[in-house]
């Protein structure tokens, strides 16, 4: 008495097609993750970040994120105060740039350095 399965040709037999697709599609899947992982534009794989979501607008949100530490900023709308002393110009160009011009450590506020 022979068994018959033990002499099957495992050519004809369908779920090891099946068996080599999962394979393929493992293997595709940690080679995605590795990509996303190691992209450089991925601003968490730096060590300093600063992300800004929804510049300009009311919702505006600021996550930073320093070593291990990420802190989330909310924009509630108010405009900041505090003190401080005159640094410098900004002027805007012709073309729409900026040009910011530090202020000489002797310059007074209404002269030009």
């Amino acid at each position: 008495m022979s068994l018959r399965i033990l002499h099957e040709d495992d050519e004809l037999d369908p779920i090891l097609s099946v068996v080599n697709l999962v394979d393929v599609f493992l293997v595709t899947i940690g080679a995605l993750m590795m990509v996303i992982a190691m992209n450089p534009l991925n601003p968490f794989a730096a060590d300093k970040a600063v992300i800004v979501k929804n510049p300009g607008e009311a919702n505006m949100e600021m996550i930073v994120k320093n070593g291990q530490k990420i802190e989330n900023y909310k924009s509630t709308g108010k405009i900041g105060a505090g003190e401080g002393a005159r640094a410098g110009v900004a002027y805007r160009l012709k073309n729409g740039s900026f040009v910011y011009v530090p202020e000489s450590a002797g310059a007074s506020g209404g002269e030009k350095p």
